[in-house]
């Protein structure tokens, strides 16, 4: 693995778990009142779109971060729909 690689993966950690604090308060609370829909709306399809690209370049930083990302942000989204 190169250097490029990991700072990717460091990168792409950091960046995914800034979404694991608003999903475990959302899930204790069930209050998404603050948080945007349409926001929430557009993170997912722009994360579905990065995965493709990840995957279509067989980038593992991608892969692995969109990935994350869109489970951690569907959960969001999940929560907002149901609870709104």
């Amino acid at each position: 693995m190169t250097s490029v690689t990991l700072l990717g993966l460091l990168a792409a950690f950091c960046t995914t778990a800034a979404y694991l604090p608003q999903v475990l308060k959302t899930w204790r609370t069930r209050s998404t009142a603050d948080i945007s829909l349409g926001m929430f709306l557009l993170m997912v399809s722009g994360l579905v779109l990065w995965l493709a690209y990840g995957i279509i370049l067989a980038d593992l930083p991608l892969i692995a971060s969109n990935t994350m990302t869109l489970l951690f942000a569907g959960m969001i989204l999940y929560f907002k729909v149901r609870h709104g």
